[in-house]
């Protein structure tokens, strides 16, 4: 889970949809943000540590692709918790039940008062 804490912050979160483009080099990502040099390097560092994204030194320069494997794992625990779809359905159905039992109990009275009436005008 520790893509979970990863992915808390908004620059790391940009930096991911940026590298879901493509490959980057790291000056390059480091462009793309109003943070210094040094912030995108220890960004990427989490990122890195948290399998989000793997490192590749081509030449003099550190290439980073995204790996979404962490993401899914996240997503998937996540899910048990946007499961509303569940306790939406029980509450429709207790909703039903209860209409059913008030629509139940009307009509075994109506019969009762509709025999009180005839009584009453006789």
């Amino acid at each position: 889970m520790r893509a979970a804490a990863a992915v808390a912050d908004p620059v790391r979160r940009d930096i991911l949809v940026l590298l879901r483009e493509g490959p980057r080099a790291a000056g390059e990502i480091a462009e793309r943000f109003p943070v210094s040099r040094p912030a995108i390097s220890r960004h990427l560092r989490v990122l890195r540590e948290s399998g989000l994204v793997h490192a590749e030194l081509t030449g003099r320069q550190r290439v980073y692709t995204l790996d979404p494997g962490p993401l899914r794992e996240l997503a998937a625990w996540l899910a048990q918790f946007e499961s509303s779809n569940t306790w939406d359905q029980r509450l429709d159905a207790l909703e039903t039940e209860v209409h059913r039992a008030r629509r139940d109990r009307a009509r075994q009275r109506r019969p009762e008062r509709r025999d009180d009436s005839e009584e009453n005008t006789a």
